[in-house]
């Protein structure tokens, strides 16, 4: 996030967290690299990053689940 006091945004601090693979393994259901999606769709990819099942091949670390959840508290910006 480039600056610690604003809210985290989706192109800046969400989309980079998500790379080409899971963005691959992912389109039949969704794009995870399009804001409307994820936005759309945030409840449901939190519970699965929550879980461990996304991405499928190892979950993510603890800063990046926060990271995720702030986006989502904060209001989802784009």
């Amino acid at each position: 996030m480039a600056d610690a006091t604003a809210a985290p945004g989706f192109e800046v601090d969400i989309k980079p967290l998500f790379r080409e693979k899971d963005k691959r393994a992912m389109d039949s259901w969704f794009d995870l690299w399009s804001y409307g999606d994820v936005k759309e769709n945030a409840e449901a990819i939190l519970e699965r990053l929550e879980e461990g099942d996304m991405p499928c091949d190892g979950a993510w670390m603890d800063e990046r689940l926060e990271l995720f959840r702030s986006w989502m508290t904060a209001g989802m910006a784009p």
